[in-house]
């Protein structure tokens, strides 16, 4: 079933750092370190494993805070979202600002002037490549001491107590039979938001290979 809760953090960017690579074939992050009201938050954000044969895909681009909705205006501090286009939700694949206007995948990051005549056409393809790549992409529009906005499963460390982030990431069109699957649901995909000087906010979107381009109204495959 889709998530009992999903939500909004917004704060203030402490720092962020990548997981030490390992032997172990886990899943790699970039984390981060977000300032709100009732604690930091640990945030991970999924840039696939070194060790993986599930490729990860990626986008950044910028919009105008408007676009967003209401998610933009919230105090900081953690906020759970509806699952609908009204409450500041995001989803991939029904956003108006965030859909794959075109279904162009670059297998590596296109020439400067490639990407800014795609930006002028409104095309915002997907990027796919390592865990490093995707990495070095989060990072670009990671700024300390900037607010941020991290979309995803809110967390508790029972033992430490620690709050935190995570799915942010892609969180419909998971395979049949992937550990995934009972996750699957629209209006309730993972981000993370970064607001320039200029008032609008950088965007870092990220997805798995596996996951599907079209889903139902319950998150599911569908073509």
């Amino acid at each position: 079933m889709p998530f009992a809760h999903y939500g909004v953090l917004a704060g203030t960017l402490y720092r962020h750092y990548r997981d030490q690579p390992d032997n172990q074939g886990r899943w790699f992050h970039v984390n981060l370190e977000v300032d709100a009201p009732d604690g930091r938050y640990h945030c991970a954000v999924d840039v696939d494993s070194h060790k993986s044969n599930v490729g990860v895909q990626w986008k950044t681009f910028t919009v105008d805070a408007a676009a967003l909705g209401p998610a933009v205006a919230l105090a900081p501090g953690y906020h759970d979202l509806a699952p609908s286009p009204d409450s500041g939700a995001l989803d991939y694949l029904r956003h108006p600002e965030l859909v794959d206007r075109t279904g162009v995948l670059f297998q590596r990051r296109p020439p400067s002037w490639l990407g800014e005549l795609l930006e002028l056409l409104g095309s915002r393809p997907w990027h796919a490549g390592s865990n490093v790549d995707a990495a070095a992409a989060l990072e670009t529009v990671l700024v300390p001491g900037q607010r941020v906005l991290v979309f995803g499963e809110p967390f508790t460390d029972d033992l430490e107590g620690d709050l935190g982030m995570h799915n942010v990431h892609q969180n419909q069109g998971d395979p049949v039979g992937s550990q995934w699957w009972q996750e699957n649901g629209i209006w309730q995909d993972g981000a993370t938001l970064a607001r320039r000087d200029d008032g609008r906010y950088d965007v870092f979107l990220n997805k798995f290979s596996s996951q599907a381009g079209h889903t139902d109204s319950g998150g599911h495959p569908v073509g």
